[in-house]
C-alpha cells in the first residue's frame, strides 16, 4: 500500500498550496488504498491535460522530497500512472453527481475524504 495517512496529508497540503499559486480549486480530494480522486474546479482556459500534468508533477515532486523512502517502496517507479479519467461539469452539470461518482469508485469502505471545500467563483 503506497497511499497511507502521511501520503494523504502531503497530497492534501500540496494541493492546497497548488490552489494558492494556480487557477485551480480543489473541491474534494479522496483516497483509496491505491489511488486518489480529485474534484477540481478551474478556469476554462486550462485544458484537462494541463491540470493533470500540474497536479501530478507537483505532488509527486513534493512527496518524494518529504518521503524519499517512498521511491524505494515503488522500486524506483513513478508515484502516478500515466493514465487518468476526467469528466467535466458545465453550467448545467451537477457537482453532487460527480462527487458521488468519485466516492463510488472506491472499494467498499476504503474511500477516505481527505479534503472538502465548496465550488467558488473565480
Amino acid at each position: 500500500m503506497v497511499i497511507d495517512d502521511r501520503v494523504d496529508k502531503c497530497i492534501r497540503d500540496t494541493c492546497i498550496d497548488i490552489g494558492k499559486r494556480y487557477e485551480i480549486h480543489f473541491v474534494e480530494i479522496g483516497a483509496d488504498k491505491d489511488h486518489v480522486h480529485f474534484l477540481i474546479q478551474s478556469v476554462p482556459s486550462w485544458s484537462i491535460s494541463r491540470l493533470v500534468t500540474v497536479v501530478k508533477s507537483i505532488t509527486a515532486k513534493r512527496i518524494f522530497e518529504i518521503m524519499p523512502e517512498l521511491k524505494k517502496d515503488l522500486w524506483g517507479s513513478s508515484l502516478w500512472t500515466s493514465g487518468y479519467y476526467a469528466s467535466t461539469v458545465g453550467k448545467h452539470g451537477n457537482e453532487n453527481a460527480i462527487s458521488k461518482y468519485v466516492k463510488d469508485q472506491g472499494r467498499q469502505n476504503e474511500y477516505q475524504q481527505i479534503h472538502r471545500d465548496q465550488l467558488t467563483l473565480f
